[in-house]
């Protein structure tokens, strides 16, 4: 017992306080600067941390936090290679210079804390394999989900389990829209326009509603729970701008609301993943349907755990500095610790990529509208080229009529992508049929 005491006065009397380099002081830096600072009632290992250096753009513009004399910088490589910096904390976003910085801050021996979601998804097999070249752990909590805990569980508390399926709402933008889309009766477009005036959605909305931000996440997520690397653009993205109040309207008939799912999935250990965002109908039971507004959800489902759901706010100051902050913190534990060799649950273990399937391989339920001639026999012209790929159909209800044309719904059963896409080939060659203006996936 004596010795132990030793060893461990010993630690503690070699642990120096860690000093941080952070690059970016926006929201999001803002937030984390914030927190860092007010250490009352929080983790006392906080206490030991120093914002070091804050790299900036400009070192006249007004800040909401305040700092000692001398902290702020616009020389980010300074920061970087510095060699008093233990961490640096990266929260300027984009891709360029944060994946450079990123770089050198490991070939000079620093370990990392980002929330660039884009810089991993995109470069993570560099960033990762310098990492462990070098030694140093790359901390990535707050990419995925904002303030939702989700990338160390997928890393240590449900590592010893066989993942089969992540299912996420990880966008909030999309998901704000969708919402008020299904409770108002509105439109995309004007849905959209509000959310850009409150600020829920960028001034070019392209990453959220074209579902490039959650393939950016997905693939993260997809990485650290089937355990190898993905190639983004093998990643299957649709967004919501062909998701009409109709198609809303309807599926609430059905039984299902509408949400942009990003999903990865792998039917048996040795098959390909699927890794794939689009608009999706979700029965109303499950436990993803009632995920509302900006908020955020992650659905795992393994063995032996069976489901699993991480959910909170997806983004925003406070949140995503909370998902900075802990990683800080472990990082601080860690270089508390002091071991020779580095903790296997922090460092990226997979070296190797999955095998994607792609979209055509999908097995899944399907919702169709389609818009005919108002003519005898349509709907047996339908089931014909179904039956012809090998498509069943669960429903068909002819719901209305646009002006002269017939409004027709199709639900089908479980089938293979490629075959249904055949099939529909063929039926919008039909003298009968004037459009196919919507077609979604079920879960």
């Amino acid at each position: 017992m004596l010795t132990l005491q030793l060893l461990l006065v010993t630690i503690e009397a070699d642990f120096v306080g860690i000093k941080l380099g952070i690059l970016g002081l926006g929201t999001v830096g803002t937030g984390t600067v914030q927190l860092l600072s007010d250490t009352t009632g929080r983790h006392p290992l906080l206490e030991e941390i120093e914002i070091y250096r804050l790299g900036v753009r400009s070192l006249t513009k007004l800040r909401e936090v305040s700092l000692p004399e001398g902290v702020l910088t616009t020389d980010l490589e300074a920061i970087v290679s510095d060699p008093q910096v233990d961490i640096v904390v990266e929260l300027l976003g984009g891709l360029e210079p944060a994946r450079s910085l990123i770089l050198k801050a490991i070939a000079a021996g620093k370990h990392i804390v980002t929330a660039n979601k884009a810089v991993i998804s995109r470069f993570g097999d560099e960033i990762f394999t310098a990492a462990n070249q070098a030694g140093v752990y790359v901390m990535i909590e707050a990419a995925v989900g904002g303030g939702i805990p989700v990338i160390q569980p997928l890393k240590q508390s449900l590592s010893v389990n066989r993942i089969h399926t992540v299912t996420g709402i990880v966008n909030g933008t999309t998901n704000y829209i969708l919402t008020r889309m299904q409770t108002e009766g509105s439109s995309f477009d004007d849905v959209l326009a509000d959310a850009q005036r409150l600020g829920y959605a960028e001034a070019d909305p392209t990453a959220d509603v074209d579902g490039l931000d959650a393939g950016d996440k997905i693939a993260i997520l997809a990485s650290l729970a089937f355990g190898g690397r993905i190639h983004l653009e093998q990643v299957y993205c649709e967004g919501i701008r062909q998701v009409s109040k109709t198609d809303i309207a309807y599926a609430e008939k059905l039984g299902f609301v509408i949400k942009l799912l990003a999903i990865a999935q792998r039917h048996t250990i040795s098959a390909p993943l699927s890794v794939r965002v689009h608009p999706t109908l979700v029965p109303k039971a499950h436990p993803l349907a009632s995920i509302n507004g900006v908020y955020n959800a992650i659905l795992v489902e393994g063995e032996p755990i069976g489901q699993v759901m991480f959910f909170g706010p997806g983004a925003g100051a406070g949140a995503t500095a909370s998902a900075v902050s802990s990683d800080i913190l472990a990082l601080v534990a860690a270089l508390k610790a002091s071991t020779a060799k580095p903790n296997p649950l922090l460092t990226c273990r997979h070296q190797d990529y999955s095998q994607i399937a792609p979209i055509e391989e999908l097995v899944t339920r399907f919702y169709a509208r389609f818009l005919t001639k108002d003519q005898p026999g349509v709907i047996g012209k339908l089931g014909t080229c179904f039956g012809k790929y090998g498509v069943s159909l669960e429903s068909v209800v002819q719901t209305g009529f646009h002006g002269e044309l017939a409004e027709i719904v199709v639900v089908t059963h479980d089938v293979r992508e490629g075959d249904f896409r055949q099939a529909l080939a063929e039926i919008s060659s039909l003298e009968s049929i004037d459009s196919i203006p919507s077609l979604l996936r079920v879960l």
